[in-house]
């Protein structure tokens, strides 16, 4: 098992009259991710309202925040319990028998226009086995066709544009992975998370994005950018892309502050906790799917 403390703190200064937010900052409760421990700090006297999206447990945090300065501090202990596969072992799932709550991640979204590679995925990656072998292999052509730069893409830019411009931050690597997998009938959602044992030459900690592709009947991890330890990852939130689970949504007059996140592993041999470790094995804190 691994244990995460997890500590984010985000900065505003709002104008008159006041701006609205949505946040998905709160790690998600699922069967293979427990919060163990959390607790937010509010600088203003306003009450958030919390909902839970019930299909994919993400959670968002809505207020209205009066003008001034507005601190918002979230700290969680979170324990991941992973399940782990042999990759040659998992096999695609056809179309025809996808579950339905899985069906909606093989269409293009907004930022993930997979209508538009179709001819780019049947040509590298039409011929390849069908199964977890495949999807790494389309994770490793965006690692090695991207190149990750800070500040090169916006919020605007989709996996079209990073195909084109071949530059990007872990945002824009998941959603080229995604748009991918798709083209091919894989089934892929973008995920939210933090960025642990990245290289702190690539900056300070941050948000960070990853994939989840559905093979052998479970979601399981890919992180597209290779930047972050993909066993470490407390999930945040899942969506189509990134415009479900931004990690803030505003609605008014703000200036933001870079995010202060910090977040360290806690071994304990007599309980069980180890530290996080890059796998070649296939990793999913996803409870999978039970065929009727």
């Amino acid at each position: 098992m691994i244990r995460i403390q997890l500590h984010v703190e985000l900065n505003y200064e709002i104008d008159p009259p006041g701006a609205d937010f949505v946040f998905n900052i709160h790690a998600a409760h699922t069967p293979s991710q427990h919060v163990s421990a959390e607790r937010l700090v509010l600088s203003q006297p306003v009450q958030p309202i919390i909902h839970t999206d019930p299909a994919t447990h993400t959670r968002y945090m809505r207020l209205r925040a009066l003008p001034g300065q507005l601190k918002v501090s979230y700290a969680a202990t979170i324990d991941l319990t992973h399940h782990v596969a042999d990759p040659t072992t998992l096999d695609e799932v056809p179309v025809h028998l996808l579950p339905p709550e899985v069906i909606s991640y093989i269409y293009p979204s907004r930022y993930c226009q997979s209508d538009r590679l179709l001819r780019l995925a049947s040509d590298e990656f039409g011929g390849l086995w069908r199964g977890y072998g495949r999807v790494k292999a389309i994770q490793d052509w965006v690692k090695s066709h991207v190149r990750f730069t800070s500040n090169v893409s916006n919020s605007t830019t989709s996996a079209f544009d990073t195909l084109i411009e071949r530059v990007g931050v872990c945002r824009d690597f998941a959603h080229l992975m995604i748009a991918l997998c798709r083209a091919v009938n894989i089934p892929a959602r973008f995920a939210t998370g933090t960025d642990f044992g990245a290289d702190p030459a690539l900056g300070p900690p941050d948000f960070h994005a990853y994939v989840e592709a559905y093979v052998g009947d479970r979601w399981y991890i890919f992180d597209a950018s290779g930047t972050a330890i993909p066993m470490a990852f407390v999930r945040l939130g899942t969506g189509r892309d990134a415009a479900d689970v931004a990690f803030a949504t505003i609605f008014g007059s703000v200036r933001s502050q870079a995010p202060i996140i910090q977040a360290w592993a806690v071994e304990d041999a007599s309980h069980g906790l180890v530290l996080p470790y890059r796998s070649g094995e296939a990793l999913s804190t996803d409870v999978g799917h039970v065929h009727p």
